[in-house]
């Protein structure tokens, strides 16, 4: 009789941490995240290896007020010690996470774009003289706008396609971002992107306003000197 009322204690005490580890989970579906952190703190002082697997988890994502990396390792080492397979693997992202901090902090604050401008979309900006008086010269001046034209159209449909900048990040270092660090990663990425944009309208304008100097300063002069040719009293005829 003691024995069969000592098993029915045992599942009764079995059934509550389940319904506490139930409404924990609820709290934190509808992001109720400090009472969620209160019932799975003390289920997880009381050995319940799930409620320390999210525990960590809170830790480890900032959900229980700030990232906290030391206490999320601590919670996932006490889980894992019992059999958890997510706070194992947890674990092993937290290590993955320190190997590759430079490249986490790379895509976070360090990223500049400079990539983007290599190969077949690096468009070096022609150079035009004050004016060309020679038809060889104005078809060369005329071919290296082309040119440039071209790739510039090329680098502004690529880069539009690269847009957002986060597509760039690696998977291997995307799955090891906080919530917080993609935050970071998403709003730097953004004003690279929006500040190549704008280098690349003003070099464009720039190089469009020095072909169009130079075009209206050749076409004057080819103007004024049709003209001369024009009026130029005929030679002399030979006796």
């Amino acid at each position: 009789m003691k024995t069969f009322l000592f098993c029915a204690a045992l599942l009764c005490s079995s059934a509550a941490l389940a319904d506490e580890l139930a409404d924990a989970d609820a709290l934190f579906a509808k992001k109720a995240y400090p009472e969620a952190l209160q019932k799975y703190t003390k289920l997880a002082n009381a050995g319940n290896v799930t409620a320390q697997q999210h525990l960590g988890e809170m830790y480890f994502y900032g959900e229980a007020g700030t990232v906290d990396m030391d206490k999320a390792t601590e919670w996932f080492a006490k889980a894992a010690s019992r059999g958890n397979a997510v706070a194992a693997a947890s674990l092993e992202l937290i290590k993955q996470r320190k190997a590759r901090r430079a490249d986490i902090d790379y895509w976070i604050a360090k990223y500049d774009g400079s990539d983007l401008r290599t190969g077949d979309y690096r468009c070096p900006a022609p150079r035009f003289p004050a004016m060309s008086k020679v038809n060889e010269e104005i078809d060369r001046y005329s071919a290296r706008m082309k040119a440039w034209q071209d790739c510039h159209n090329r680098f502004v449909t690529y880069l539009n396609g690269e847009l957002p900048l986060t597509k760039r990040i690696p998977d291997d270092i995307a799955k090891l971002l906080t919530k917080d660090e993609m935050d970071s990663a998403t709003t730097h990425l953004k004003e690279v992107g929006e500040r190549v944009s704008e280098d690349t309208q003003v070099s464009g304008k720039m190089v469009v306003a020095d072909f169009t100097a130079w075009r209206t300063a050749t076409e004057a002069y080819v103007a004024e000197h049709n003209e001369m040719v024009k009026n130029a009293p005929p030679p002399e005829a030979k006796n």
